[in-house]
């Protein structure tokens, strides 16, 4: 199973850059930041594209519903994002997200060489998904129910003919007590959130049960080893206790990963 490796898009550059770095270094297949209301999530990737040459860059996601495909193919050319990298992630909240996101992978695919990806949580955005995107990314959900998911996708692209996308989930991981603690919280403002609200009830547990909080790095690899073939990638969204650049690389570092020459 491949690991990606995901921080806030509004880290220090410092962050971003030496977690970047670090991420190729030890081997993990991707590096990721997401697009938070008024922080450019492009711009953070540009920080980790020009730290990195092989990893594989994504954004998880942009709204479309705040900004539109032009405007994200402008962002990308300006900010020289590497297109053979690149895992554009996009999204969208009802009402009118299923035609929104159709529509806005139509578009950018005709402007844009790049892979795209699809946030979904319900199973409509799934199947949708699996109809129109090269990639979907799940977020704040059990193995049990990325398996469902999974097949919600797969009968989408079953329904046009193509093959399945590959499938990345989001699970955020914390090492440590005061990561932990802020992990509660983040789950908190989440659960506020009504397609989030409704993603919960769906499946019947709260957001904490949905990530990884860890006291030490064999408990780290004990919850990792339940995501076993539920998807093709863990992208792992680094929760620390301070936001420093030392946390985040004894994150990376205390994650398990498979030896060299392990086929990924």
């Amino acid at each position: 199973m491949r690991l990606g490796f995901a921080l806030f898009a509004g880290a220090a550059p410092e962050i971003l850059r030496a977690s970047a770095r670090e991420a190729e270094g030890l081997g993990y297949s991707s590096f990721w930041v997401n697009h938070p209301g008024a922080t450019d999530g492009l711009a953070a990737l540009a920080l980790a594209a020009g730290e990195t040459r092989r990893i594989e860059l994504g954004i998880g996601v942009i709204p479309l519903h705040t900004r539109g495909p032009d405007s994200i193919v402008q962002g990308v050319h300006a900010n020289g994002l590497p297109l053979d990298r690149l895992l554009l992630g996009v999204g969208s909240p009802n009402p009118g997200a299923l035609t929104r996101v159709r529509e806005g992978v139509a578009a950018l695919r005709s402007k844009l060489a790049a892979r795209l990806v699809v946030a979904a949580l319900g199973p409509q955005m799934c199947r949708v998904a699996g109809e129109v995107a090269d990639a979907v990314l799940f977020n704040w959900l059990t193995p049990e129910h990325a398996r469902r998911s999974a097949e919600w996708v797969r009968a989408g692209a079953a329904a046009a003919g193509r093959q399945p996308p590959r499938l990345f989930a989001y699970v955020r991981v914390a090492l440590g007590a005061a990561a932990s603690d802020r992990l509660r919280e983040e789950g908190v403002r989440y659960a506020a959130i009504p397609a989030y609200a409704a993603h919960f009830a769906r499946m019947g547990v709260k957001p904490v049960e949905t990530a990884i909080a860890a006291s030490s790095a064999g408990a780290l690899a004990a919850a990792l080893a339940n995501w076993q073939g539920a998807v093709d990638e863990i992208v792992l969204r680094a929760i620390t206790g301070t936001d420093t650049i030392d946390e985040n690389l004894a994150l990376l570092r205390a994650i398990p990963r498979p030896a060299p020459g392990t086929p990924r």
